[in-house]
């Protein structure tokens, strides 16, 4: 009898501890834009320019999760300075929006990276 309630404490006690860590989901991708892209504006003009890239997440999250974005290639003249920002502006539990922009006389031709969002 004294083997049964132990084994059944430790049961319980494993149960109770492992349930009370949340499982952590990772989700990744990869985005990006080019001067094919409908409502390219980067490569064009001078001053503030920004286009946004929509994601939706192939599963959804419990909670809204935290996002890393990377880069993998970026094309620009060489003639200037070459400046820009990408950052996941909007983020809900099922999608995000990407904002990449630029500004001054910065002429990108093409930019892209790669996304992880974790979280519940």
């Amino acid at each position: 009898m004294k083997k049964i309630l132990f084994l059944a404490a430790i049961v319980l006690a494993v149960g109770v501890f492992s349930s009370s860590f949340a499982q952590v989901k990772m989700l990744s991708g990869r985005w990006g834009a080019s001067t094919i892209t409908e409502g390219y504006t980067l490569d064009k003009n001078s001053g503030e320019r920004s286009i946004t890239i929509s994601i939706n997440f192939s599963e959804s999250f419990k909670n809204k999760p935290e996002v890393i974005l990377g880069m993998i290639a970026l094309d620009a003249s060489s003639e200037d300075n070459i400046r820009y920002r990408a950052e996941a502006v909007s983020v809900t539990r099922d999608a995000m929006t990407i904002k990449i922009s630029t500004w001054a006389d910065t002429q990108i031709y093409g930019i892209s990276g790669y996304w992880l969002a974790y979280g519940e």
